[in-house]
């Protein structure tokens, strides 16, 4: 079912890891989890992370939680994985009586809400809840559905609350087991025998999977995560050749093997509506491979889902290249769907960091096979991410404008820019949070926040949270920037946090901003800013940022004063939110 075993996940381990960026993770459950611990240590070496792991001894969840000296609070992780077993579960609710069986679920999300609570009070980490495979104790039979004195009722009332709950509290992500036994099964997922004997639950064989998928939670909350779905179109998007077959004969709609691609259709459109760029890379010509989204009437997608459309008879190599350069998007936050084997192959060797799937021999399992890969896991959504397919097109109205001006000033001018300044409120705290998250290119220092770290910093008042929306004549880019500054002392402030998105670069906002921050900083009473750099893989592009701006280089920090910060020229007005 998977390339990868838990052998080689153990091989990893035996790997020189000193180069790999380092997560603290503290791994705790009411089973046995030495294998689990390997596998999630072996599973962050394939995603470039070095996991340094703490594991409790089985059953020691709360003793650990709530003893601020323990083991635990010294070793200070930034993600906790919690893992309770329905086994362990269904013992504690049978010991019960009948009355106390009603309100079981009740109580027992209260208590991992304490346990929560608890952590995230001592602690900066993120929480990861496995949730409760389902399980069936076959005392009521399919009655168990009518009444709530049923174990299958109460796990199940649980798993929903456990929904719920990290609706609310935003440093808490919840690892979906369940879905995963749906996927492979019960027997899959547990070795009853071997549970009896050890107390390790888990067969070996899953432990990749389980794994898995605790590491893209945390690498999407770390901002490595897929952006922008590339699509091929004949016998990918609808069955047939356009250009031979013709519009009235390519397979697509309800009927027969039509349906299939239909469903990956609507699998993409969904995509889209949650946030993902989705683009089209072709070889066709480009009026032809047009005319289905245009005429044809069973076609799910149109032009306007589609961010940016290539249709010619380069090579797709090329052609992804120019849609990662037009987007401005990096290789690895890019996924590429091809029915062709040939072409997949050429993509994985010419451009490695694109993933691109290898589909299945029969379209009726594309949309299903790519389902459970789980390609687009995300840390956040807002209302914005549903605007943004709207936003790149609008940028690439801006770049097409933009080549009939020999001057950048002249260009910038003719935008009429309009810039916004808030603080932090319960409208924009989910945006604010999702650009530290996703922002990689203009990140100085690269921290990552959600939602409850920001209303931390906000309430705070050694904070100062700045965030920035910008618009122009061709539309709204939204929440754009954010400058997060902290008390270094009396007079002296240092920039914690500062991120960009890449769909505003070269418009000059960060000297708007940097404008705005000094004035700001003024006011307040403060003589100084303090900045850094923490370089990354991908943030090179704001190296020599500070020193552009004026600040002058001590001991690894940029340092400026507000008496000699000399205002930059921009075209962007300021306008009251």
């Amino acid at each position: 079912m998977s390339e990868i075993s838990f052998q080689l996940l153990k091989k990893n381990l035996k790997r020189d890891l000193s180069s790999l960026k380092v997560v603290r993770v503290a791994i705790m459950g009411d089973t046995a989890t030495q294998l689990f611990v390997q596998a999630i240590k072996g599973y962050g070496v394939e995603e470039n992370l070095n996991i340094v792991a703490f594991e409790a001894d089985f059953n020691q969840v709360e003793l650990q939680v709530f003893n601020s000296s323990s083991e635990f609070y010294r070793f200070n992780p930034d993600y906790v994985v919690l893992f309770y077993s329905s086994h362990e579960l269904l013992r504690d609710f049978a010991l019960l009586s009948d009355s106390e069986k009603i309100n079981f679920a009740q109580n027992r999300i209260a208590r991992f809400e304490q346990i929560y609570n608890t952590i995230t009070s001592g602690l900066q980490a993120k929480v990861l809840f496995l949730n409760f495979q389902e399980i069936n104790d076959g005392v009521f039979g399919n009655y168990a559905n009518k009444t709530e004195r049923s174990f299958l009722y109460q796990l199940r009332k649980i798993n929903f609350e456990l929904m719920n709950l990290a609706i609310h509290l935003k440093n808490l992500f919840i690892v979906d087991l369940n879905v995963l036994q749906g996927r492979f099964g019960e027997d899959f997922l547990c070795n009853r025998k071997m549970f009896v004997n050890t107390n390790l639950l888990f067969n070996i064989d899953f432990l990749p999977f389980i794994s898995k998928e605790i590491i893209s939670i945390m690498q999407s909350v770390e901002g490595k995560f897929k952006k922008c779905l590339i699509l091929d179109l004949d016998n990918t998007l609808w069955g047939g050749v356009i250009g031979d077959d013709g519009i009235e004969n390519i397979q697509i709609g309800n009927l027969g093997i039509g349906k299939a691609f239909s469903d990956l259709q609507l699998w993409a459109k969904q995509l889209k509506q949650r946030g993902i760029i989705l683009a089209i890379c072709s070889k066709n010509d480009e009026a032809t491979a047009k005319q289905p989204f245009m005429n044809h009437p069973d076609m799910l997608l149109s032009l306007d889902d589609i961010a940016l459309f290539v249709a010619n008879w380069n090579s797709k190599a090329d052609n992804l290249k120019y849609i990662q350069k037009t987007l401005n998007l990096g290789f690895d936050s890019m996924v590429y769907i091809d029915d062709n084997p040939c072409e997949r192959d050429l993509i994985r060797s010419f451009l490695p960091e694109i993933e691109v799937p290898e589909l299945p021999d029969d379209p009726a399992d594309y949309c299903s096979f790519l389902q459970n890969l789980n390609l687009f896991e995300t840390a956040s959504y807002t209302s914005e991410d549903e605007n943004r397919t709207r936003q790149y097109i609008q940028e690439m109205n801006r770049v097409v404008v933009q080549q009939q001006y020999n001057n950048e000033d002249e260009f910038l001018q003719s935008l009429s820019m309009r810039c916004g300044v808030s603080l932090p409120d319960e409208f924009n705290i989910p945006r604010i949070a999702q650009l530290t998250q996703r922002t990689n290119q203009f990140n100085l220092r690269t921290v990552r926040y959600t939602d409850e770290d920001i209303v931390r910093i906000f309430e705070d008042p050694s904070f100062f949270t700045l965030s920035f929306n910008l618009a122009d004549k061709y539309g709204d880019y939204g929440l754009v920037s954010l400058i997060i500054l902290r008390k270094a002392s009396d007079k002296s402030l240092f920039i914690d946090t500062w991120v960009m998105s890449c769909r505003v670069f070269n418009r000059n906002l960060e000297a708007f901003v940097m404008n705005y921050v000094m004035d700001f900083v003024s006011r307040k009473g403060f003589s100084e800013v303090v900045g850094e750099y923490v370089p990354t893989l991908k943030n090179a592009i704001v190296k020599d940022l500070y020193l552009r701006l004026g600040f002058e280089e001590e001991h690894n920090r940029w340092m400026l004063k507000t008496e000699n910060y000399k205002i930059r020229k921009t075209y962007i007005t300021l306008v009251s939110k």
